[in-house]
């Protein structure tokens, strides 16, 4: 007997949130404690900037995740709402429409006829949100989770460049920190790439771009700001 599929797609809601929470925790953490070490190398105005900013950043993402996908979710709703009025005042049509939907992916006409009288015996509501619609169990909207997954993992990030503020020599700060978020980053975007099925150079490259792009520039900002203040 054959084992059941797993399909990479079943992971896409936490994960989007998983690797956005904790892409976010490294990059603005370290690009926070990176500007200020260079703009003004106090060990005290580094960690408290750190710690602002992991607080600040991980509330930030459980709130914006939560309202955005809330959003996706109260619009989801009122979709299957208005669905679900269409089914009881026309059901005829709305049969002729899920037929049309299997037709176009390649069944004929026969077929797709029965097809789409047996869905809709069976649960026409689900039968429409899935095929009309496009909305699953699977891919359905789920905002707490959304929110608690973005916040946690936001926190995780961003505990990484301030333990190393809080441990090496302020001498040697700045490139530690950066080398390590880096490498953070580079292993997020390779276990993120597994995860989803992808490339792990693609995963890799993307996140190690646009982090060093984003550290490079505070820190550059930090340095200037610094000089002239």
């Amino acid at each position: 007997m054959r084992h059941p599929e797993i399909h990479s797609i079943s992971r896409v809601g936490w994960l989007r949130a998983a690797v956005l929470g904790a892409n976010d925790g490294i990059v603005s953490t370290a690009s926070l404690v990176l500007g200020v070490a260079a703009a003004d190398p106090t060990r005290k105005g580094v960690l408290t900037a750190g710690v602002a900013g992991l607080v600040a950043g991980a509330m930030s993402m459980a709130a914006g995740e939560y309202v955005s996908v809330g959003s996706q979710k109260d619009t989801e709703h009122a979709d299957l709402r208005r669905e679900s009025a269409e089914l009881g005042a026309d059901p005829e049509y709305e049969h002729a429409e899920l037929a049309k939907i299997y037709v176009d992916r390649g069944v004929d006409s026969g077929t797709a006829s029965r097809v789409a009288q047996q869905m809709m015996a069976h649960d026409a509501l689900a039968a429409h949100a899935r095929d009309e619609l496009g909305i699953s169990a699977r891919s359905t909207a789920r905002p707490v989770e959304a929110a608690f997954t973005s916040a946690g993992t936001f926190a995780i990030g961003a505990a990484i460049p301030l333990a190393m503020a809080a441990v090496v020599p302020l001498t040697g700060l700045i490139p530690a920190v950066a080398s390590t978020s880096l490498a953070a980053l580079v292993l997020l975007g390779a276990l993120a790439a597994r995860a989803g099925g992808a490339m792990p150079l693609v995963g890799v490259t993307r996140v190690a771009f646009w982090g060093a792009l984003a550290m490079g520039l505070t820190t550059l900002v930090g340095r200037l700001f610094g000089a002239v203040v």
